[in-house]
């Protein structure tokens, strides 16, 4: 009995750390997701910070977007490109925007209230969507046009379309919910 009490005088000053904001399938994606998404593509987009409903809204969409291609990823034995690659696109960053100065971009990052891991894993992330999406479509996608910028430029419309059309029903077959109070 002592016990008990003792726990619930220790539960009666517990603090939310974060809260779910969507049940994707078996995932559950967090507010925090939702605002470490949003800054990442913000700074990313060199815009600045929104967090109204709308945006949270359009953050969560692509978040569950993002799951769907992850699972797609582990159930289809895809590889994921070395961290390398997020280190050299990193640094292209750093020299286009920031002059080369890590002083700066890491400015920027603070800005924005991001860490440097943060933003490596996201370039990471995008990296292996793109391979993902060429790997996984490139294949079907047959065009016979003799000139190569008209092929490139076709081939890339189908790719671009077949995975519309597997996202479309992939989303489909996703069951989610959206939590009450998780966008305002």
């Amino acid at each position: 009995m002592l016990g008990c009490a003792v726990m619930a005088i220790g539960l009666s000053g517990a603090v939310v750390l974060d809260r779910i904001a969507v049940i994707a399938g078996t995932h559950v994606i967090k507010a925090s997701d939702i605002d470490r998404d949003i800054r990442l593509t913000d700074f990313l987009n060199r815009a600045p910070l929104s967090f109204t409903a709308g945006v949270k809204r359009e953050s969560a969409e692509r978040l569950i977007t993002q799951q769907i291609i992850r699972d797609e990823i582990v159930s289809g034995g895809y590889r994921r490109p070395p961290e390398a690659e997020a280190v050299e696109l990193e640094a292209q960053l750093r020299r286009d925007r920031f002059g080369g100065s890590e002083q700066r971009l890491v400015e920027g990052l603070q800005r924005y209230g991001l860490t440097s891991a943060e933003l490596r894993d996201r370039l990471l992330w995008q990296i292996t969507v793109l391979q993902f999406i060429d790997e996984r479509f490139r294949g079907g996608v047959v065009v016979t046009d003799d000139d190569p910028k008209i092929r490139a430029k076709l081939e890339g419309e189908r790719i671009n379309q077949a995975f519309d059309e597997w996202l479309d029903q992939a989303r489909k077959s996703e069951k989610v919910e959206f939590k009450q109070g998780a966008f305002e």
